[in-house]
């Protein structure tokens, strides 16, 4: 299951962590994040102990948005070691998110 990501905890969750983290923006009322959001559910469990995946909901999580520059949802960032290694904007084949995640695995 994909973990939860908020303004509260970003930083010793994502940002602190030498595993690439995957972390998918997302809101309720967006379409396209609910059609990804089985695909990061999925890619969280095959990669369980390989890296982490999460989501931040925009709305109630504004502050991790704004500092990433997050126009367009979804937006997912591939983050390790605090740096940016990777991103996708908008919906993509889950063939192409495990391709990035297993770049950046080791």
């Amino acid at each position: 299951m994909a973990l939860t990501f908020t303004d509260a905890n970003f930083q010793t969750e994502v940002l602190d962590q030498d595993q690439v983290t995957l972390v998918d923006f997302w809101a309720e009322w967006c379409g396209p994040c609910r059609m990804i959001g089985p695909v990061v559910e999925e890619l969280a469990t095959e990669f369980e102990g390989r890296a982490k995946i999460g989501k931040v909901n925009v709305d109630d999580n504004p502050g991790v948005a704004s500092q990433y520059g997050i126009r367009s949802i979804p937006t997912l960032l591939f983050i390790k070691n605090g740096e940016i290694v990777d991103k996708q904007v908008g919906v993509a084949p889950k063939s192409v998110l495990q391709q990035k995640l297993e770049a950046h695995i080791g």
